[in-house]
C-alpha cells in the first residue's frame, strides 16, 4: 500500500506543543482564552488560530520564529503510527510545515527511511486544499490513500481519486475514520 500523510496532528501530536509554545511566548493569552479553545482553533490552522487570538502580525512572526526553533526531539509521534509506516510500501508527506523541520523530526526519531518524499508550499506547490501536490505525488507513486486530521488534508486526495482516512475526526471527504493507529488494518480493510 502507498500512503500520503499529513504531518501535524496526523503523524505527530504537535498541536498541544504548539499551544504550550504560544502560551510561553504570550502569557497574557492564558488569561483571556481557555486552553481547549486555543487548541481547537490552532488545529484549524495557525492563521485561523492567530485571528481567533487577535495576534498582531508582529506577534505572529515572533511565534513562528519560536516555533521553528523547537527541538526535533520534542515532536512526539502518535502511538502505533510507526507500525503503519513500516507496513506501507511507500509513504509520502504533504504538509504546510517547513520541509527542513519535518526532515529533522523524522531524523530525530530514526524515521527518515520510511518516507520517500516530502512536499510543501515552499517547493512551489499551492497550499491545501489545492490538489496540485497530491496529483504530482499520486502520479509519481500510485498512491492508494491519504491520511490527515483535517478536511483540507483529504479534499485534494478525493479530487485526484485517492481513498481517504481522517485521523481522530470525521468530515464529508473521509472514506473512513481512524481513531487509533492500532486499528489501521481493520479500517484499511473497510476502504
Amino acid at each position: 500500500m502507498n500512503l500520503l500523510w499529513d504531518f501535524d496532528g496526523t503523524l505527530f501530536d504537535t498541536y498541544p506543543m504548539y499551544v504550550e509554545t504560544l502560551l510561553e511566548v504570550f502569557p497574557h493569552v492564558r488569561e483571556n482564552f481557555h486552553y481547549d479553545d486555543i487548541l481547537k482553533e490552532m488545529q484549524v490552522s495557525f492563521t485561523h488560530g492567530f485571528q481567533y487570538l487577535q495576534l498582531t502580525a508582529q506577534q505572529e512572526a515572533q511565534y513562528r520564529q519560536k516555533n521553528l526553533a523547537l527541538a526535533p526531539e520534542l515532536f512526539q509521534p502518535f502511538a502505533d503510527v510507526e507500525a503503519v509506516l513500516k507496513q506501507a510500501d511507500v509513504n509520502v508527506i504533504m504538509s504546510h510545515k517547513e520541509k527542513a523541520v519535518i526532515e529533522a523530526v523524522l531524523a530525530a526519531h530514526g524515521w527518515q527511511h520510511y518516507v520517500a518524499e516530502i512536499t510543501t508550499p515552499a517547493q512551489g506547490f499551492p497550499r491545501k486544499p489545492n490538489a496540485e501536490a497530491y496529483a504530482y505525488l499520486h502520479a509519481k507513486y500510485a498512491l492508494d490513500a491519504a491520511i490527515g486530521d483535517r478536511a483540507l488534508d483529504l479534499i485534494p486526495a478525493k479530487a485526484v481519486g485517492m481513498k481517504t482516512m481522517m485521523f481522530r475526526g470525521t468530515c464529508a471527504a473521509a472514506d473512513a475514520t481512524l481513531m487509533h493507529y492500532k486499528d489501521f488494518k481493520k479500517v484499511w480493510e473497510m476502504l
